[in-house]
């Protein structure tokens, strides 16, 4: 599995291979972030590879240095978390503490490097294929699906997860192939993909963090922001402001923000808005002939048609003319 990763598919930086330091520093800069990348043997020189392939906002990497290396100090300002998975060899990465890990063919690791600082030593005779995802995707997911985002002591974890029969591995494999076969960038389907990877990530990642994805936030959250939540999903269609919610609820708009600030990571106005895509989506899957976007739309409440539209597509990747078509 993936000893062709990349190979055939992929945009390369400049060379496929290089034996220059400054090459291999400048394609970690813009792949993953800037760092600063150490050999270990003084004197020696890198033998390189270094092959990207894009899929939508993710980007994946076929990358060695060829020569034992340290990397250190990620840029945070990139805003990128990174998963490094090791195809042979070994890598050293930190964990908690003075404690690290060393990722051998199959296992993987996850860090947030705009969250925590981050090194790793490759062992030289290692190959990885690692992905770069976006800080603000990972959120982008985390809300969409489980309701909330995690604060930052989720996104501090380092994490060692997956393994040689990983679901996790046969994801990755499944999503590098489909993408990278096809003769013609699709949008689509590079989110969809996207998205698969992310919600397989913030699994593992939580798992190995002890946080339950579906419950833990939930749960924790005080009655009058689960309630809000609530009233929010059954009058999407009606667009109460804040005001009119809290007011239901008997409570102040300031502390109903608060409340989701605290225990969702959003505010309430994100997750009215939120819902009422949702609603409007399921509108039009289940549209009559004769509708129209804009007849619907309009019955959401909605007046400007192109911010609506570049909203719809931002969170469903297609155009809701697409949408409505597909019914």
């Amino acid at each position: 599995m993936f000893d062709n990763a990349l190979e055939d598919k992929g945009t390369l930086y400049r060379v496929e291979e290089t034996r220059e330091w400054e090459v291999a520093r400048s394609f970690c800069g813009l792949t993953y972030a800037p760092l600063e990348a150490i050999p270990l043997i003084k004197g020696s020189k890198p033998n390189a590879v270094l092959k990207r392939l894009q899929c939508n906002d993710i980007t994946f990497s076929r990358f060695c240095f060829g020569t034992p290396t340290r990397v250190e100090d990620f840029d945070p300002k990139a805003g990128n978390i990174i998963v490094v998975n090791t195809l042979r060899g070994n890598v050293r990465h930190p964990l908690t503490g003075q404690t690290h890990a060393d990722t051998k063919a199959g296992e993987s690791y996850v860090v947030d490097s705009s969250r925590t600082d981050y090194w790793n030593i490759a062992s030289g005779d290692d190959l990885q294929l690692n992905l770069t995802i976006p800080h603000s995707l990972m959120e982008a997911i985390s809300e969409r699906w489980y309701g909330f985002i995690p604060g930052d002591d989720f996104w501090k974890r380092r994490v060692v997860f997956g393994g040689k029969s990983s679901a996790w591995l046969s994801l990755l494999n499944y999503t590098i192939q489909s993408v990278s076969t096809l003769s013609e960038p699709d949008e689509l389907i590079a989110r969809k993909a996207n998205e698969l990877l992310c919600i397989d990530l913030l699994h593992n990642w939580a798992k190995g963090a002890g946080l339950c994805l579906e419950s833990g936030a939930r749960s924790a959250a005080p009655h009058y922001v689960r309630d809000a939540e609530r009233l929010m999903t059954l009058q999407a269609k009606q667009n109460p402001t804040i005001l009119d919610i809290a007011a239901q609820l008997g409570i102040s708009a300031r502390s109903l923000s608060a409340g989701f600030r605290e225990f969702r990571g959003i505010t309430p106005h994100s997750y009215m808005q939120a819902r009422r895509l949702e609603a409007l989506h399921g509108a039009l899957v289940e549209a009559a002939p004769g509708e129209t976007v804009s007849s619907i739309a309009r019955s959401f409440g909605y007046v400007n048609m192109s911010a609506m539209a570049v909203a719809y597509r931002k969170r469903f990747g297609r155009n809701p003319l697409h949408t409505l078509r597909r019914r």
